[in-house]
């Protein structure tokens, strides 16, 4: 038998109007970084980079002296999957304020370092990690033609 407080909840929740208001403010993916609305100059140069080679890393630092271990796992991470450095690209969010954190509100990702593989958007440290671990990482880079050209390839 059905106790009466479940009941009256059960007939209070049925009962209750939805909130007609709701769906304009819930978006599909949630964000934690609050909406700045990324300037159109700041977004172009986000576009330009990420389009400027098949493999964009932002970063903290450069991939010689990256500035925090995330950076550095990052780099190390594209360095054992064998990512050809004449297709890769790193942009050092510490130089420009903008972009630290621009990025992060056009990715909706709340932390660099941030990959991205032809124009979209990988994911940060963590998802590196997971991915290099279960062989996704180079199964991607495989596929994108994005790795260091085996001995006799593409020599011609």
């Amino acid at each position: 038998m059905i106790s009466r407080p479940l009941l009256s909840t059960a007939f209070r929740q049925a009962a209750r109007p939805a909130p007609t208001f709701a769906p304009r403010f819930l978006s599909p993916r949630y964000s934690p970084i609050p909406a700045r609305f990324l300037s159109t100059e700041t977004k172009a140069a986000i576009d330009k980079a990420v389009g400027s080679a098949p493999v964009v890393l932002f970063m903290k630092g450069t991939p010689e002296t990256p500035q925090c271990g995330f950076s550095r796992a990052s780099i190390q991470i594209l360095g054992l999957q064998g990512v050809d450095p004449k297709k890769f690209a790193a942009f050092n969010v510490l130089e420009d304020e903008a972009l630290r954190q621009g990025i992060k509100e056009y990715s909706e990702w709340p932390t660099i370092p941030q990959l991205y593989v032809d124009k979209e958007f990988v994911g940060g440290c963590d998802i590196l990690v997971a991915m290099h671990q279960n062989g996704e990482l180079a199964k991607m880079f495989e596929e994108k033609k994005v790795l260091v050209p085996a001995d006799g390839e593409g020599s011609k």
